[in-house]
């Protein structure tokens, strides 16, 4: 008697979130046929929306755990945790795989490798529904791992997902992670203001002192790293405002950097 297809492991698929009402559809529906072909689950850790982002994440059947803002490591370490899927794929919540990855996704998980820790996925930036194919390209960020064989860490708000054995096997799949993280560059200016500040404390916290050839070096160096050797100006006007963009992040980080340093000696 012909056996049956085997069946795929299960999936979970793990966001942290608060008032991504915007984004955060987007995110659930490009993974939404992948967690009924794996008899998956979607965990959200939101931190207090008060827009549409938990009805939209009612109406996809996720799981919610609320909780305080704990950084982004701590975060997103929560959901990972929350999770029961032999699989765990890491989504911010203005992250969507598109199909090609999707695909990329399915095969793996059939594959089902019994050496795998995970696997790595590339991001893209977009910017008007289009994507940045240049600018910061390529960010591989390791986001499809199995449960308990990895966790976050890194300076928020820069998390890294990594796995528990650093020898461990890690993969790259093709196909592309969407991420719509510019919805005008005024606006993704003042969130690099933000995490700017978040990160210059976690430096500061870490020991990493302020310095004043780093302000000066840094800012240009990412410019022409982004539009030069990323060759983000085969974007158009959007790749150089991403690497005026990356600049201006640099420049403000060294910035609240030495200022933090000259705060707690004032203190001393």
């Amino acid at each position: 008697m012909p056996l049956g297809p085997v069946p795929l492991p299960t999936l979970s698929i793990a966001i942290v979130c608060k008032d991504n009402g915007a984004t955060i559809a987007r995110t659930l529906e490009s993974v939404r046929g992948l967690v009924a072909e794996t008899r998956g689950e979607v965990v959200a850790v939101d931190s207090g929306s008060t827009d549409g982002t938990l009805a939209i994440l009612e109406s996809h059947s996720a799981r919610v755990i609320r909780s305080p803002w704990l950084g982004h490591v701590r975060t997103k370490q929560l959901a990972l945790e929350a999770c029961t899927g032999d699989w765990v794929l890491s989504l911010d919540s203005d992250e969507s795989p598109e199909p090609d990855l999707i695909a990329s996704i399915r095969d793996a998980l059939a594959r089902n490798e019994p050496a795998g820790t995970g696997y790595e996925l590339n991001r893209k930036v977009y910017y008007r529904s289009r994507p940045l194919n240049h600018a910061w390209q390529p960010e591989w960020r390791l986001r499809l791992v199995r449960r308990a064989m990895a966790a976050w860490s890194g300076h928020d708000p820069h998390d890294v997902l990594a796995p528990l054995d650093p020898t461990a096997k890690v993969g790259r799949l093709r196909g592309t992670l969407r991420h719509d993280s510019i919805t005008t560059f005024a606006d993704f200016l003042a969130k690099q203001a933000v995490h700017s500040r978040t990160m210059a404390q976690s430096l500061h916290a870490a020991g990493v002192r302020g310095s004043y050839a780093r302000l000066l070096l840094s800012p240009p160096a990412a410019v022409f790293k982004q539009l030069i050797l990323k060759r983000a100006f085969l974007d158009g006007w959007p790749g150089w405002l991403a690497a005026a963009s990356t600049g201006a992040a640099s420049l403000m980080k060294h910035a609240m950097l030495i200022e933090q340093e000259r705060r707690a000696n004032a203190t001393d």
